[in-house]
């Protein structure tokens, strides 16, 4: 009795009257429809082309609430996390490029990313401080976070666009910071951090990113 009533709330969650004796595909189908309903709801916060593809691993957050602040063009895949800020931020990814799985771009200020561009996993790409560098500012805000949610006004935190020019390809675990660009066709080497511009077709690793070798 207590089986066939379980059986039923499922069927009732993934909105079928079909009941199946195995409870894995329950929760696969139940997994499946969470998704799917996941990320219709990001697809409403990205304006993205219908070629372009968001995994369930993808994670959307505008706190804006303004789709044309991020924009994703044809044949993009997207695993990672894009993140825009509430008092400002933009994040503009352009066509057959690609983010990995656990990379997190944030924006509050301008993030432009060109087309072919290959993202590892475990990136981190912030055009932002996110706090500021006075220690009484920093604990301030912290505060009026916690009370009132993120600042939807320009506050004390310095921030400068990031750039990824066509081509360029970022290996796992690189850090790209705030005012960088990556020159066309460049590569950055396994868990680099970047704070400085990247010459178009070279290849540059370590921590600060320096030049190994032209392409």
């Amino acid at each position: 009795m207590v089986k066939k009533l379980i059986q039923r709330i499922f069927a009732r969650i993934i909105n079928s009257s079909l009941i199946i004796e195995n409870p894995y595909i329950h929760f696969s189908k139940i997994e499946n429809l969470l998704n799917e309903r996941k990320l219709a709801a990001f697809k409403t916060l990205c304006n993205l082309n219908h070629k372009s593809k968001l995994y369930p691993e993808a994670k959307i957050i505008n706190s804006q609430n303004n789709p044309e602040l991020i924009t994703i063009g044809a044949n993009t895949h997207i695993r990672g996390e894009l993140l825009i800020f509430k008092h400002n931020g933009s994040i503009h990814i352009g066509d057959n490029s690609y983010v990995g799985h656990n990379t997190n771009i944030r924006s509050a200020n301008k993030i432009s990313i060109g087309n072919n561009v290959l993202i590892s996993h475990n990136c981190n790409i912030i055009d932002t401080n996110s706090h500021e560098i006075n220690h009484l500012e920093r604990a301030e805000t912290y505060k009026k976070i916690l009370k009132y949610g993120l600042p939807d006004k320009e506050y004390n935190a310095e921030s400068a666009p990031i750039i990824i020019d066509d081509y360029a390809w970022l290996s796992f675990n690189v850090s790209i910071l705030k005012g960088v660009k990556i020159g066309k066709g460049a590569i950055v080497g396994a868990s680099s951090v970047v704070t400085k511009d990247v010459e178009p077709f070279t290849f540059v690793t370590g921590n600060p990113a320096k030049l190994i070798k032209r392409l």
